[in-house]
């Protein structure tokens, strides 16, 4: 589906330049906006410093007169708002109206057969207000839902940037999140094998040192398998394990053994 932001008589232009960056991070690249306080907000230095990066963003953004002239080929508009009205649409939660929508819209889709070469709502807009007042009544009628997004309700009100951040992300996931690049290589879980090689070569050092008396072990080693069971340890991590291990057998090994540090009493 189409997606489009409208900002409607948007007073800052760092607010601009913020909205721009906030939709190329979610992937969307549709801002329009309605007759704006600054008819040259797109080429402000506050506009563009706000952007960061979000060049492009502003480059293809259109500046209109009035609503209609931002709306054309939308077919489902959401006004967003902090709290709800008195009359008009229904208000939702930004990820509960995705849900429903998509939905939606997949059962239309299933109704009208899999050959349907467009979506039901082929546009979806989200419209914001001016900063100091929010969206007219008159605006927020004509939209088929109204977004509130779940804040304090002491202190509910967002920056335009950031409210636009906020439905953006919610409205990328509900179409299809863009995946997360782990930060490291997956880690490679160690084998019932090589949790036994490691748990006998530990045993040993324990008793080496003096913590395991073989005569009588009780259920030291078992309580310990059953641990790193539980912290599904990597093969990284039985590596080092083993490490501990040798150099606790090394270092039992060159103390000199009580007998051999006893001393003859003087005259003895």
């Amino acid at each position: 589906m189409q997606t489009r932001f409208i900002l409607i008589n948007t007073s800052h232009a760092g607010n601009v330049g913020a909205a721009a960056r906030a939709m190329k991070t979610m992937g969307f690249d549709d801002l329009v906006l309605v007759a704006p306080r600054w008819p040259n907000v797109l080429r402000r230095e506050e506009t563009i410093q706000r952007a960061s990066g979000a060049l492009d963003i502003l480059k293809n953004a259109r500046i209109v007169e009035t609503l209609d002239d931002a709306l054309e080929g939308m077919t489902h508009l959401c006004a967003t708002a902090m709290t709800p009205r008195d009359f008009g649409p229904p208000t939702r939660t930004p990820r509960e109206h995705f849900k429903m929508l998509l939905k939606e819209e997949l059962t239309a889709q299933s109704e009208q057969g899999l050959e349907a070469e467009k979506p039901l709502n082929s546009g979806v807009a989200f419209l914001f207000g001016s900063e100091r007042f929010g969206m007219s009544n008159d605006d927020v009628y004509r939209c088929h839902v109204c977004l509130s997004i779940p804040s304090n309700p002491q202190f509910g009100s967002l920056n335009l940037g950031a409210a636009l951040q906020v439905i953006a992300y919610d409205w990328r996931e509900a179409l299809a999140a863009y995946p997360v690049a782990p930060a490291t290589a997956e880690p490679v879980l160690a084998d019932a094998t090589q949790v036994a090689g490691m748990l006998a070569h530990l045993e040993q050092s324990l008793v080496a040192i003096g913590f395991l008396d073989p005569q009588a072990p009780k259920k030291l080693m078992p309580r310990l398998n059953q641990l790193f069971n539980r912290a599904a340890v990597t093969q990284e991590e039985i590596h080092i394990l083993r490490g501990m291990a040798k150099m606790m057998l090394k270092n039992a090994a060159a103390e000199p053994s009580p007998l051999s540090t006893s001393t003859s009493l003087p005259g003895g």
